[in-house]
């Protein structure tokens, strides 16, 4: 009997204006009422995942970072992976090399190397394939254009990073040409002390091996009692893939995944557009109440 259920959010959870839908959140409110526990898995930060929760009322535990910090209900850490400093430096002297954006995560807060103006045209760039959408007048206006904005500190080099004793969790980097992303993500697995992992197609992110949603979910559930048995997981990207293929209780792949997501999980359900978390949570708990 599934007891844990967890998800992703941008592809997954929301829908193409990354906003949750009303049927999703009274399926969510469903599940949690017939004693179900529900979880956050995603590469956001726990901001990031705040503001599009605040105002529903749903309770849950969060992995973000793509799995680099767990908090329970209360946001309280359970556990935090790092990146060590001296491997942040290697990753960012190999990317210097590409025509990369690059953003560096805290939890607290980002840090971008460059200028205001840089930083402006990257969140522009990076905000057109997230909100493929909208115009760019209307991205302006978003909220994740702002959060972005006010939660994003520029600085001079790399070495301010390493002066002011920053604890990194996850590296963010992106790009338009997905050719040279490829070619950067092949250089960078082959470092086994990295997780490279991608939500969009213009992107790359990077944690320590030990940061990925799968196994941090495996801990986490087992650490409060629950078997991977008991254990629904949702997502479409390959940041979710250490998810999927594991073997929890039931992985569902969206129906608007990338292929290898469908391949490695055990089942397929509707699209993001189609509210597909609610659809398969809905059709659960129906099978549970006859």
């Amino acid at each position: 009997m599934i007891k844990v259920i967890a998800s992703d959010m941008d592809g997954t959870l929301l829908g193409e204006d990354h906003r949750l839908a009303p049927r999703t959140v009274q399926a969510i409110r469903r599940a949690c009422d017939a004693g179900i526990r529900f979880m956050i898995a995603t590469g956001r930060d726990l901001n990031g995942v705040k503001q599009e929760l605040d105002g529903t009322g749903l309770v849950c535990d969060y992995i973000v970072g793509s799995g680099a910090e767990v908090r329970d209900p209360q946001q309280n850490i359970i556990s935090r992976v790092q990146m060590d400093m001296e491997m942040c430096e290697e990753i960012y002297n190999v990317l210097r090399k590409y025509p990369v954006s690059t953003i560096f995560m805290t939890g607290e807060c980002d840090y971008s190397i460059g200028t205001p103006e840089t930083l402006e045209e990257d969140m522009r760039q990076n905000l057109s394939v997230f909100y493929s959408n909208l115009t760019m007048e209307e991205i302006l206006e978003t909220e994740m254009y702002r959060h972005m904005k006010e939660n994003t500190r520029i600085i001079p080099d790399f070495q301010t990073l390493k002066d002011g004793k920053i604890n990194v969790y996850k590296i963010f980097t992106f790009c338009c040409d997905t050719e040279v992303l490829g070619e950067l993500g092949r250089q960078l697995r082959k470092d086994e002390r990295l997780a490279v992992a991608s939500s969009l197609v213009n992107n790359l992110e990077i944690t320590d091996a030990r940061a990925q949603k799968g196994p941090v979910l495996k801990g986490y559930i087992e650490s409060l009692g629950y078997t991977m048995d008991e254990v629904m997981a949702f997502g479409d990207s390959m940041n979710d893939y250490s998810m999927l293929s594991m073997d929890f209780g039931a992985t569902v792949a969206m129906g608007n995944s990338e292929p290898e997501i469908i391949k490695a999980a055990k089942y397929l359900t509707k699209t993001n557009e189609e509210y597909g978390v609610a659809y398969t949570i809905e059709e659960m708990l129906k099978r549970r109440d006859n």
